[in-house]
């Protein structure tokens, strides 16, 4: 490299590093700006760098080649500027886009731990307690039959209250999965809640709470599967049985409204406390102490999975489902679109 080369060159470094040191400083000290505007300076930076360094070396002289060197860089400005802006709301999505999906993972994350450590816990129990059933009965400890009945009976309550568990376990893995298959076809669902009202009568009886039902005369006719909605009343109608003192009243309604049907499960309960409402839906969540089962032993304690697996179903239906506080409780509202509906 000759002198004169090794000259233009420290030149353009004379004159280049300040704006580009500028530049940088400048976009420090807009750290809080938007994606956009930032996106801008930095296109503008090198731009800048290259008009200043061009004009010094010509020794700061608007020549015609200054003024071509400005023509080109201003075409490129127009050029690369737009192409900024784009590049800076694509990275500004997809930025939000990241942040939520690592949101929602350790969301998910929380959530598998909170899950596992309930059902340790709720599992823990009923084994424990069938153990030692067990061994008091293969000690011949408690002879008297009235006393080895009510062992088996205590035994056998237990194992069903594990195999509920179990089978929410399956469920919630299986809509986690994205493996949930159901076989639909159309259904009136005032049959649906019939047929669970029916079932769950003598569960509500033994909580000592009134189960009334209100359908209209006319089939409300959805395309869905009858076994997976059975499920979802069936897990709404156990939790407000769970969450509602002796002498209260669950009322299950159905009704149909622009395109849709609806059916709510209103009771006469605790409530559910605002900080609540947002993660009630969500698996394994219980809430706090205000949202302890009223049911006592009437309703046996599963995994915390009931509500999460009934929104799983719902939205395997392509409906919805909100829980929310009325004057006297709380209440479990579905919405599904009615068979030929437009839209």
């Amino acid at each position: 490299m000759n002198s004169e080369n090794l000259r233009i060159l420290l030149l353009a470094l004379a004159w280049t590093a300040p704006v580009v040191l500028a530049g940088g400083l400048l976009l420090i000290w807009m750290r809080r700006a938007s994606l956009l505007l930032s996106m801008v300076v930095m296109v503008l930076i090198p731009l800048a760098a290259t008009f200043v360094g061009v004009f010094g070396v010509s020794g700061m002289m608007f020549t015609g080649d200054i003024w071509r060197t400005g023509a080109v860089l201003a075409a490129v400005a127009l050029v690369t500027i737009p192409a900024a802006l784009w590049l800076g709301r694509f990275q500004a999505r997809r930025t939000v886009w990241e942040r939520h999906m690592r949101d929602q993972e350790r969301a998910a994350e929380q959530s598998r731990r909170e899950l596992i450590a309930w059902v340790s816990h709720d599992l823990r129990t009923p084994l424990a307690d069938i153990k030692a059933m067990a061994e008091a009965l293969g000690d011949r400890v408690v002879t008297d039959p009235a006393d080895v009945a009510s062992f088996a009976m205590q035994i056998d309550r237990h194992t069903v209250r594990l195999a509920r568990m179990v089978d929410d376990l399956f469920e919630m893995a299986r809509i986690n999965a994205g493996a949930l298959t159901l076989d639909m076809e159309n259904l009136d669902v005032r049959e649906v809640i019939d047929e669970v009202a029916a079932a769950t009568s003598t569960l509500a009886e033994r909580a000592e709470v009134a189960l009334d039902v209100s359908c209209p005369p006319e089939p409300v006719t959805v395309r869905g599967s009858a076994s997976a909605l059975s499920r979802i009343l069936t897990n709404l109608l156990v939790n407000a049985v769970a969450h509602t003192p002796p002498g209260g009243t669950i009322l299950i309604a159905l009704g149909s409204d622009d395109g849709h049907a609806w059916f709510r499960v209103d009771d006469t309960g605790v409530g559910i406390p605002e900080g609540d409402l947002e993660r009630i839906f969500e698996t394994s969540y219980r809430g706090n102490r205000a949202r302890t089962p009223a049911g006592g032993d009437a309703v046996p304690a599963g995994a915390g999975l009931g509500l999460a697996i009934a929104q799983g179903l719902v939205d395997a239906h392509a409906g919805s489902i909100v829980a929310s506080n009325t004057d006297s409780g709380s209440r479990f509202e579905v919405t599904l679109p009615l068979v030929g509906a437009a839209g």
